[in-house]
């Protein structure tokens, strides 16, 4: 009996090219970046990139600061064009960018976020107030005037206008630099349910995890996309990397063998032919460079040896600008030695304020903070930047902090003021530039006690990783005032609760604090979501009744993830078990190779190719299933933030 064969298909080059620009051109791509190139100066930015981005996608741009996020954005906006290549946007498709500048022209804050709203919209002023009421602004506020708020809450209100014109795609830089934790879990809420396209650049990874449907890296200025988040595309990108290396390593190895045989017998006359082909094949295969080197913050906090079991004592602590509104009423706590307290509230309730009054830059009304003769603290915050000096250097305002040239110019280097960039003027630095002056002035003093204050606003996302390692390591205690739900999650082992008109204690992980007591905030924001758009109508919701749901959602995910986590553990001991097998047979080959007994090592072989066999399904199997608990981890996850508490 013949088996038919499948006909072999020629396809020409012409085709292939042809069939490349039709896949590239149709279907339902919304963008399309081609062949992009960007410099500034002699400064390559991007090299040829080119991407799409389809229907529906929620997309994380993700790489280090200076790498050409921004510069992408604005491209995409029109405020800056491309060397070479071009990106296609289709007809009557509008974008959102938000703003830094401020400028308004109405007389209240609903109005001016209603200036936002499409024509067919214009009397659906709820969906503004929605908004405004999840960004953080109280009814009280729908008719102040702009001007009387913040430069942060006029930032918010700019965004309001932008997510309340509902564009086709959202260009969103940063978003949460400007937010409290409870605007930032409502964002995340109203961006997954966004129906158009997205894309976001945040050093904040939770966040950005909790939105996007793919990943767009910029990387040695080129650019790759993937599905999923950004764990799986860091993986990807070490995993290629290490390859690379491996690889080149490899190839300098062989390239070595090579140029020795060419060598030893070029002379030789009956060998020339194939001397001459060993030289071709090394000419044509080219040669793997290194990988060039990619700066990054190397943070490593210095600690001061410290005798005292607790770092700091407060007792009664009081404090207010303003007698008829205090912000801190009889507050006491101790910090021990080693304790990461995390300070969470919304923005203005007075977090900065206490850090202020723990550093020393503020006096208490009432009260004490009793610090150990031997204690010495660190203390980052932005406002600090105005103490710079802006005509002196960075590595004489790194020693005037404290620490010998050496050490200053070591510092530098950490945070990327290489050579002679350690000698530029302060006065010439952006305000990143300055942030991470700031955190140097931290590392150039050894301490016990790290006072930060929004640390990593001004970082991209590798930095933000680097930094939340050098706190989990430093062997003093911290205190942060912090929205970055990753830190609170990872780091915390207490926090301190701006939160109902106070401010409390409370001893245990994140989650226990989401569970436990949770953001009233949230509930409020819910409640007048409802009463906008329903016009007063929609009963109160119930706490009681959240508690429920989620007690609900809890346990579903035991119920569901503890099969999966039970296999899991199976799995690594089925592993263990076949790998020390494995082990086994391999040495007992080498003894049967030693003996010269060719059946045995015939039967030693099919034995370790079914061992092999099978320890590469387990493998598989345990993919899945980590993958698996992954995705349905994630997504309890979002289930218990929609609900709030």
């Amino acid at each position: 009996m013949q088996v038919a064969q499948k006909p072999v298909v020629y396809i020409s080059y012409f085709a292939a090219f042809a069939l490349f620009l039709l896949l590239l051109f149709t279907g339902k791509n919304m963008i399309k970046v081609l062949n992009l190139t960007k410099s500034f100066g002699s400064q390559d930015i991007l090299e040829s990139v080119s991407f799409s981005i389809n229907e529906g996608e929620r997309i994380g741009l993700v790489g280090r600061n200076g790498h050409g996020k921004t510069t992408i954005f604005r491209m995409l906006i029109g405020e800056e064009q491309p060397d070479s290549g071009e990106i296609v946007i289709p007809k009557n498709y509008s974008i959102g960018y938000v703003t830094q500048h401020i400028g308004f022209s109405r007389d209240t804050v609903l109005e001016e976020g209603c200036l936002g709203l499409p024509e067919h919209m214009k009397e659906d002023q709820w969906r503004v107030e929605k908004i405004l009421f999840g960004l953080g602004f109280g009814p009280g506020d729908m008719k102040r005037h702009p001007s009387e708020f913040s430069g942060g809450y006029q930032v918010r209100l700019n965004l309001a206008k932008v997510l309340s014109a509902e564009p086709h795609m959202l260009l969103l830089d940063e978003p949460t630099n400007y937010l409290d934790v409870v605007s930032i879990r409502w964002l995340s809420r109203f961006l997954r349910q966004w129906k158009g396209e997205l894309i976001l650049i945040t050093h904040d990874r939770s966040f950005m995890d909790g939105i996007i449907t793919h990943v767009v890296g910029i990387h040695r200025k080129k650019i790759r996309k993937i599905t999923g988040t950004t764990d799986k595309y860091y993986e990807q990108l070490l995993r290629e990397e290490e390859i690379h290396e491996k690889t080149r390593l490899n190839d300098e190895k062989k390239r070595k063998e090579v140029e020795q045989f060419i060598t030893r017998f070029r002379a030789k006359a009956r060998l020339a032919g194939l001397v001459q082909s060993r030289v071709k094949a090394m000419e044509k295969q080219g040669r793997l460079e290194r990988l060039e080197k990619i700066e990054s913050l190397d943070f490593s906090f210095t600690y001061k040896q410290y005798p005292a079991k607790t770092a700091m004592h407060v007792k009664d602590l009081s404090f207010a600008y303003d007698p008829s509104s205090p912000l801190i009423q009889n507050l006491s706590f101790t910090v021990g030695k080693s304790d990461r307290i995390c300070v969470i509230g919304k923005n203005g309730r007075g977090k900065t304020t206490l850090l202020k009054l723990l550093s020393g830059d503020l006096s208490p009304d009432r009260g004490e903070i009793l610090t150990h003769p031997e204690s010495s603290r660190g203390y980052y915050a932005q406002t600090n930047a105005l103490n710079l000096n802006e005509n002196i250097t960075i590595e004489e305002e790194l020693m005037a902090a404290g620490c010998e040239r050496q050490r200053a110019r070591d510092i530098c280097g950490a945070m990327m003021f290489e050579g002679d960039n350690a000698l530029k003027k302060i006065k010439v630095l952006s305000g990143g530039e300055k942030s991470r002056v700031l955190l140097g002035k931290i590392l150039a003093a050894p301490s016990n006690l790290l006072l930060l204050d929004e640390p990593t606003n001004h970082l991209d996302m590798e930095s933000c990783d680097a930094f939340l390692a050098a706190v989990d390591d430093f062997d003093g205690a911290a205190i942060i005032v912090t929205h970055n739900e990753m830190f609170l999650n990872t780091l915390a082992n207490r926090f301190i609760v701006f939160q109902g008109g106070g401010v409390s204690l409370f001893e245990g992980t994140y989650q226990s604090f989401l569970e436990k007591i949770g953001w009233e905030d949230e509930v409020d924001t819910l409640k007048k979501e409802q009463l906008s758009q329903t016009e007063g109508t929609a009963e109160p919701i119930n706490k009681k009744e959240l508690r429920k749901l989620r007690a609900a959602v809890l346990t579903r995910r035991t119920k569901e993830l503890k099969p999966l986590e039970e296999r899991s553990a199976a799995i690594e001991k089925d592993l263990m078990k076949l790998e020390t097998t494995q082990k086994e047979i391999n040495e007992a080959i080498i003894a049967a190779s030693a003996t010269g007994s060719g059946q045995e090592i015939q039967r030693l072989s099919k034995e370790l190719h079914n061992v092999q066999s099978g320890i590469e399904s387990l493998y598989d199997e345990y993919a899945r299933i980590t993958d698996s608990i992954d995705e349905k981890g994630k997504q309890f996850d979002r289930e218990l933030e929609e609900l709030g508490e």
